[in-house]
């Protein structure tokens, strides 16, 4: 056995344990269902931070033993497998579709090499153009990860041209993956998985248009102190050229608009429509994309086809799953509201700055563990939500609170998923060190964001 297996085996036998000892272990005030459910839930935490397993197969694991092992009068099923229900599932699989066919159509590349060209003149604004091509991609794109990859894409062109060393790629490399989590705050179909599932936990639906005015102005405050912090922490080259020739060679390749481009500009414009008016015309952000994604496999259009499908990720669908899943089960077993009084302060005579302060600080030293912040969005947001109600903080602006403080955290790569996938060569090329000393700065970021977000709400009427 080497050592990475000896590592994943360790982390399944400590799941394991974890779950034993909390099963068999009577907890004052914790219901039995409540009881099984926090062994189990802890138990894939557990192997969610070890890697003992791929996510997908622990969040399986969790689902199925939810299902085998919890009475069904206290959690009926709906309560275990109500994401697959749920719009907020078709518009992820519509997300994964959609952006598999702007990366497939050239035409994110092209908008892309177009900006550079025309806007890009130094290092500086190569990082600051990371972050606005991120927001604008966004758009058009509904999920950071194939977005960040399609931008490091033009990125790589960029580098090799600009001839520049590991540490200042890798830097650009930083901006794009990392820059993906602010810029992703700004609109809700931004990050189909990760936006909606703060709706979802906190049990109340959040329109296209209630996003952008509640969340939309945090995001950008939280990009763009990100992206200084990156201007300020890692200094230029002392020569940077950058090619502006060989970059419009580039564009030149590229030719005229295709008829698939033109198709996917055509059908996504109808859709973002339909999304900044989903208040009036009640169609849920899910079900447009969806239906975008359908549009895209017209037999006339042609975008997509039967290949297409590889590209829905079934393992991140049942990770979500899993993590809305411990959530709505915590509510109905009771473990919910044991969490809240457990993790919480008793008392509730501090106003919306101590929920605020107590709230970020739960969300940060537990994700400092668990890593996953979906996990601990799973875990958490429900019992600040509790805690929140008895302070007068509204639902929505409870699991926001939390929400911001968890996406807009990390040290290491492995506390964000949007930076985890980007590490090393084969990604942005960026290192462990400079997630970790852009991190730091994000600790400043986070506070900046959810004070802004205390003032905010305060204007929109969200508290």
């Amino acid at each position: 056995m080497n050592l990475n297996h000896f590592k994943k085996t360790l982390g399944l036998a400590g799941g394991v344990i974890v779950a034993l000892a909390v099963y068999l272990t009577p907890i004052e005030g914790l219901p039995y269902e409540g009881r099984k459910c926090l062994a189990l839930s802890l138990c894939a935490v557990v192997w969610w931070a070890t890697a003992a397993m791929q996510a997908g197969y622990t969040s399986a694991a969790l689902l199925g033993a939810y299902a085998l092992t919890l009475d069904p009068a206290v959690v009926p099923p709906v309560r275990i497998f109500g994401m697959w229900m749920s719009p907020i599932m078709y518009m992820i699989i519509g997300g994964f579709l959609i952006s598999y066919a702007v990366q497939e159509s050239g035409l994110g590349r092209r908008l892309s090499f177009h900006f550079v060209h025309r806007y890009v003149r130094s290092y500086r604004g190569v990082i600051i153009s990371c972050y606005l091509l991120g927001f604008a991609l966004s758009l058009l794109i509904p999920h950071p990860w194939p977005r960040s990859f399609l931008l490091m894409s033009v990125m790589l062109s960029i580098i090799g041209v600009a001839r520049l060393g590991p540490a200042d790629a890798g830097n650009i490399g930083l901006a794009v993956f990392a820059g993906s989590a602010p810029t992703s705050l700004v609109i809700l179909t931004a990050d189909s998985a990760m936006n909606n599932l703060v709706g979802e936990l906190v049990g109340v639906p959040v329109t296209f248009m209630q996003w952008l005015v509640h969340i939309g102005p945090l995001g950008v405050v939280a990009s763009a102190a990100t992206c200084l912090g990156q201007l300020i922490l890692f200094r230029p080259p002392k020569v940077f050229t950058l090619d502006r020739a060989e970059i419009r060679a580039q564009i030149v390749a590229l030719g005229g608009w295709t008829r698939r481009e033109k198709w996917v500009c055509v059908i996504l414009g109808v859709a973002v429509l339909f999304w900044a008016t989903d208040s009036l015309t009640g169609l849920h952000p899910g079900w447009i994309a969806l239906f975008a994604a359908l549009a895209m496999a017209l037999p006339f259009v042609g975008i997509l086809d039967a290949a297409s499908w590889r590209h829905v990720n079934l393992a991140t669908l049942l990770f979500l799953c899993a993590a809305m899943s411990i959530g709505s089960v915590g509510g109905a077993s009771g473990m919910n509201a044991w969490l809240a009084k457990t993790l919480m302060p008793a008392g509730s005579d501090g106003g919306v700055a101590t929920f605020m302060a107590v709230s970020v600080t739960v969300c940060i030293v537990v994700h400092m563990f668990l890593g996953s912040i979906m996990a601990v969005m799973g875990i958490c947001i429900p019992a600040i939500v509790v805690y929140g109600a008895e302070m007068g903080v509204p639902p929505f602006a409870a699991g926001a609170t939390a929400f911001l403080a968890l996406t807009l955290h990390w040290l290491l790569p492995f506390h964000h998923m949007n930076i985890l996938v980007g590490v090393g060569e084969d990604g942005g090329g960026f290192s462990n060190g400079q997630v970790f000393r852009l991190g730091l700065w994000q600790v400043v970021v986070g506070a900046l964001t959810v004070t802004c977000a205390a003032l905010w709400w305060s204007v929109t009427g969200l508290l």
